[in-house]
């Protein structure tokens, strides 16, 4: 940049490693080649072209727009480009505080950005939730189209553009709005110090729609791996938001892999068949549907036993996604997490989570297709409303998926001898006079020895 640049790029720049800077300067230049449009004044300045060709196979024209009039809302101090236009300081500036900044320095951009102007000191909640929308459509289009879906398959999923709305809308809900609804500077910084996940999906979009590759920040994971799905049959409850959603709110994050275990559209309505996929599996996310239209669930943090009592966590919670998207965790009031059992004649039967024996926060019956979520006003266990259209519902769609890899008791299983998983058989082919060849060649199980 030459002797022209100012202490504030030279601050910005130093975030970044030796190897990396070059990088970060070389944008400019970069945006300016790859743009079939004309440059700006003297070549000195980034037409919106020029990000569009860079940023339109990822992001939408107006979440392009909103990006454009915050770079050029920029001080960056040094004098503006004469004729207008985004200046190498005011890019570089951008580049840092979106990759490298602080609450402090995104907030500005973040204002900018809802306004689309960089003008006022002050953004409405609408404005806001409409800048979200446009975020989260170019985050969900930036994971398709770089291949990063991890094996989900969108086409097979829920409603994409209904979830981007309930996702911006629960972003947004997080906000101390002040008595105007509206929102200041700090409230925009108290906000992205508090909820991670609008600086994450900012420094996606931009770090992939400008094409910024930097070896000390790979491009962040946001959807876990999606395996055993039969997608060719499966028509998940899920969509692409809602893991955006849920993921971070898990305590292994987006680093195991999902598992489909029951599906009412792939196992019919059978609560037994909903029980076996459950045991043994590890923490398991429910998803359901009542006929309503309502959809929520609830994650249990444990392997799901037959039992007459509460089992589970502080680690479980509730949810809703339709009409709302929100999350409800312990209240430390009781221990109620999780409940299944079947077959007693003196205890309900059925899956519960929260509440009590009758008053559940979200139940299944073992007579599958009947459920309730009582509240009155909220569950005990969880703080959370009432869930379902109605108190007594009729289930719709159900979907079981396993949110961590198997427990290790099921996999040192799989991996034990037939001799050891069956000492019947072993006592069989003694009797029959086998010879038991590897019986001094195998390690001694833990309780053999």
């Amino acid at each position: 940049m030459g002797n022209a640049e100012s202490v504030v790029v030279q601050k910005r720049l130093a975030r970044f490693r030796p190897d990396e800077r070059p990088v970060v300067e070389g944008v400019f230049e970069r945006l300016q080649s790859g743009s079939a449009g004309a440059a700006g004044k003297d070549g000195k300045a980034l037409t919106v072209d020029m990000v569009k060709a860079s940023m339109g196979s990822v992001a939408s024209d107006s979440m392009i727009m909103r990006v454009y009039a915050c770079m050029a809302s920029i001080d960056a101090g040094v004098p503006m480009v004469p004729g207008g236009g985004v200046s190498r300081e005011q890019l570089v500036i951008f580049l840092a505080d979106t990759l490298r900044g602080t609450a402090e320095e995104r907030a500005p951009l973040v204002m900018a950005m809802a306004q689309r102007s960089g003008k006022g000191d002050v953004a409405t909640v609408d404005q806001i939730k409409q800048f979200l929308e446009d975020l989260i459509s170019a985050v969900v289009q930036t994971l398709a189209h770089r291949g990063r879906l991890r094996g989900w398959k969108p086409e097979h999923m829920g409603d994409g553009a209904r979830g981007v709305k309930l996702l911006a809308e629960q972003l947004s809900s997080e906000i101390k709005v002040s008595d105007q609804q509206t929102c200041d500077t700090p409230c925009l910084e108290d906000w992205i110090f508090r909820i991670s996940s609008v600086a994450v999906y900012l420094e996606l979009l931009v770090s992939e729609g400008l094409l910024v590759t930097l070896p000390s920040r790979p491009p962040p994971t946001l959807l876990p791996l999606c395996r055993e799905a039969s997608w060719g049959k499966a028509a998940s409850l899920l969509d692409l938001p809602l893991l955006l959603f849920l993921a971070p709110l898990l305590p292994a994050g987006h680093s195991t892999p999902w598992r489909l275990l029951f599906s009412t559209h792939l196992h019919g309505e059978s609560f037994t068949r909903m029980m076996s996929g459950l045991k043994g599996h590890g923490p398991t996310v429910l998803l359901l549907r009542d006929t309503k239209g309502h959809v929520f669930g609830g994650f249990a943090s444990h392997s799901w036993e037959i039992r007459p009592q509460f089992q589970g966590d502080s680690r479980c919670f509730l949810f809703s996604v339709f009409p709302c998207m929100r999350v409800y965790t312990g209240t430390g009031y009781n221990q109620h997490y999780m409940y299944l059992n079947q077959g007693q004649q003196t205890m309900p039967n059925g899956l519960g989570m929260g509440g009590q024996h009758g008053y559940f926060g979200l139940w299944l019956d073992s007579e599958f297709g009947r459920g309730h979520s009582r509240a009155r006003p909220k569950c005990t266990t969880y703080g959370s409303p009432q869930l379902s259209a109605e108190e007594d519902f009729s289930l719709d769609a159900l979907e079981v998926w396993a949110v961590s890899e198997p427990p290790e008791q099921e996999q040192d299983e799989n991996k034990r001898s037939i001799l050891d998983a069956d000492p019947e058989v072993q006592a069989m082919m003694e009797m029959a006079g086998k010879t038991l060849h590897s019986q001094g060649l195998r390690e001694p199980e833990e309780d053999e020895q």
